[in-house]
Formats: C-alpha cells, structure tokens, sequence
C-alpha cells in the first residue's frame, strides 16, 4: 500500500545543499496531463518557459477530457500572430471559462471526487478575468500544485536574460537559474545539444512516463494522456499515488 502521507512529504521537500539545485523548462499547457506535475514535483524550480513562439493546436490552449462519447478536446480560443509568443498571446473568447466548466460538469458530475472538488476548481473558472492565455495557465497549474501538496518555486523565463539558440537558451537559463541538474521530458532528445550542457558541469535527467499505473477512471477504455483534473475528480487526494511514480510499498 503507497503511503499517501509519505508522498506529499517527498514531493513538497526540497534540496538543501545551495550547490545542488534540480529545474525544469516547460512551456505553459492548460490544464495539463499528470506527467506535467511529476515533472514540476520533482524539481527545486520549474522555469514556465512563455518567452518561445507559440504553436497552433498544441498544449498550449487545449486539453483532453474523457466523456461518453470518448475523449474530446476543450480549448481555449485565441488570437495569435505568426512568430508570437506564448506570453503575447491573448483570448478571443471572453465566455471560454463558462463553456469549459460546463463541458467538466457534464462529464464529470459522476465521479467520485467532483462534487467536493468544486469549491476550489469553479472559482478558477468563474472568476478568470485575465486577457492572457499564459496567465490563465499559470493559475490553473499554481492551484493545481497547491491541492496535491507541490511547493517547487515556479519563475517565468520572462523573469531571466535570454539569449542564443535552442539548446543555448535552455543552458543559459539553467545558469542564471544555478542549476546543477536539468530535467526534461524525451522529446527533448531530438533537438536537445547534451555536450553544452557537460561543458558546464550541468547533469541532464530524463523524464520516463512508462511506469504510470491505471486508476478508476470514467467512460473506459482507460487513456493516461489526459488532463491532470480527469485523475483529480476521480481519485482527490488519492491522485499523488497515480501520479508519482515510486517504488514504497
């Protein structure tokens, strides 16, 4: 049996040697899939990387809910220009919030966990008055970390110098950032320069997404690749045990 408590204590400690410190760049996602937050969890700070291009029908407004009729897409629409970032990036919707909730009401008043979870999940969306796709996502995941115990510091990598090439820009925040480990999820292996970072004496730690387990989950058959808030209505606070991956007995 994982121990619950256990978890929330390993996920919120953080290192205490000032030579040792572990981040993460990831682009702001709505509402974004379990393997989001163990990544966040694990890491002393988690750099919300808004300062890149945005990509049309990618993480970035969107995300995926199970329902009756299989898994569907909720997003958040929005005005973009070619070349403009992810911080740039406004709503063109202002209804987006009542339509969203609506869409998780529908879908989730059945499981187990909803009803008691509305306090904290409908203001987020009834009370959203941001004109910013990056800051709405920022909520949700600073809301999100806090209910599953997640204290890692979150920055933007708006609040750092930046500077060079795909592989340099990520390096060079993890310096100004005083990283000594950067982690980062597989896809990364495709453009990712790992002899700039061994240069600088920065460890690369990859993140491994097999060894999720299933938990009950509405509408089978089962999806993993669904938004975090699908695990969280269905499980509440037993949500840490399916998505940390540990092996505590």
């Amino acid at each position: 049996m994982v121990n619950n408590r256990k978890l929330r204590r390993n996920i919120a400690k953080k290192t205490t040697n000032p030579r040792m410190k572990k981040i993460l760049i990831s682009q702001s996602n709505y509402i974004p899939w379990k393997g989001y937050f163990e990544m966040i969890s694990k890491v002393d700070e988690f750099i919300i990387y808004d300062d890149v291009q945005y990509t049309k029908n990618d993480w970035r407004n969107r995300n995926k809910i199970k329902t009756p009729n299989g898994v569907n897409w909720i997003t958040i629409p929005v005005r973009h220009r070619l070349s403009q970032n992810i911080k740039d990036i406004k709503i063109s919707d202002p209804k987006w919030n009542l339509k969203h909730w609506k869409s998780l009401q529908t879908n989730y008043s059945k499981a187990k966990h909803f009803n008691e979870l509305k306090s904290i999940f409908e203001p987020l969306y009834f009370l959203r008055n941001e004109s910013f796709l990056s800051e709405i996502n920022y909520a949700f995941i600073k809301a999100i970390n806090a209910y599953l115990g997640i204290r890692t510091t979150i920055t933007r990598s708006s609040d750092y110098e930046l500077k060079g090439d795909r592989s340099e820009r990520l390096l060079y925040l993890c310096k100004q950032a005083k990283a000594s480990t950067y982690l980062t999820g597989p896809s990364a292996s495709n453009y990712l320069d790992e002899t700039l970072f061994q240069q600088e004496q920065i460890n690369i730690e990859w993140m491994n997404y097999t060894n999720y387990i299933e938990y009950p989950q509405l509408f089978p058959p089962f999806d993993h690749g669904v938004t975090i808030l699908d695990l969280i209505f269905n499980t509440g606070m037993d949500s840490i045990k399916y998505f940390i991956q540990t092996t505590s007995s």
